[in-house]
């Protein structure tokens, strides 16, 4: 199961975070420095899977952007890191190249897309075209 996907720049900037179990405030500021320590100082050529505490992080970088996933034992880290891969490719189609701007000032639209990938903690589609259609159909209305 996912427990939290968090977005943060490479001066360990949150700039999108989404828990699927509930974590109380004052624990998450902690929970996401220690995640950025975890992750944002490993070398390129160290894994993208890191045992932290009692699950596993599996993360990947895009240009300027970290994502990170937190996931229990019984989850997959490849199918989580193809996940991953989904969501940013999901979010090039939609943005034509994503950018850190994109993610900090369409937070809204971000959060739809990631919704339509992850319900409760678990993947429920992968389809670009399935992913973006609420969204494209958004867009028309607000056009119109």
């Amino acid at each position: 199961m996912i427990k939290f996907l968090l977005m943060l720049n490479k001066q360990g900037q949150i700039r999108l975070s989404r828990y699927y179990q509930p974590v109380d405030i004052s624990k998450r500021a902690v929970l996401e420095a220690d995640v950025v320590k975890a992750c944002l100082f490993r070398k390129k050529d160290e894994c993208s899977f890191v045992e932290y505490k009692d699950f596993k992080l599996v993360y990947r970088q895009y240009a300027a952007l970290y994502i990170v996933v937190g996931i229990t034992d019984a989850e997959n880290e490849l199918s989580v890191y193809e996940l991953v891969q989904n969501f940013v490719e999901v979010l090039d189609k939609y943005f034509s190249r994503v950018s850190e701007l994109d993610i900090m000032f369409n937070l809204d639209k971000v959060h739809m897309i990631l919704d339509e990938m992850i319900q409760n903690g678990h993947m429920v589609e992968t389809n670009k075209n399935r992913i973006l259609a609420p969204l494209t159909a958004l867009d028309k209305m607000a056009d119109n």
